[in-house]
């Protein structure tokens, strides 16, 4: 049986992508908490900004330009948020994309936690 789900390769597959994620991560009661209340995103300039992010990495379009590491500084984020986030994520990605750029996706994104994770803890211990 041939997989019905395509790969991820174009910039509708980002924006589908992007938005079905912060969909969900909207209604979770881990990180809406984040999102929502803390940081009170503005989600009209954050999704955009968040194609722009993924283009980038997945797609080579270099349209991203800023220090994403630095806008989780603040948040009072730990393990437990980035393991819930990356949870989402691969499950998001399952359910919309089969394939090697969607596996190459979900390494980065696990990647990019990790290392977040790792420097803010740093950044902590030091306080």
């Amino acid at each position: 049986m041939q997989n019905s789900k395509p790969d991820l390769n174009s910039e509708q597959d980002i924006e589908l992508m992007v938005d079905s994620f912060y969909a969900k991560v909207n209604h979770d009661q881990l990180l809406s908490l984040v999102f929502n209340d803390f940081s009170k995103v503005d989600w009209n300039t954050h999704l955009p900004k968040m194609y722009r992010f993924w283009n980038t990495l997945i797609l080579g379009k270099q349209s991203y330009k800023g220090n994403p590491f630095a806008a989780h500084v603040p948040l009072p984020v730990d393990k437990t948020h980035f393991d819930r986030w990356v949870q989402l994520f691969e499950e998001n990605m399952d359910e919309l994309f089969a394939g090697d750029v969607a596996e190459q996706t979900k390494l980065r994104a696990r990647s990019i936690a990790h290392i977040f994770q790792s420097k803010l803890e740093y950044i902590n211990q030091e306080k």
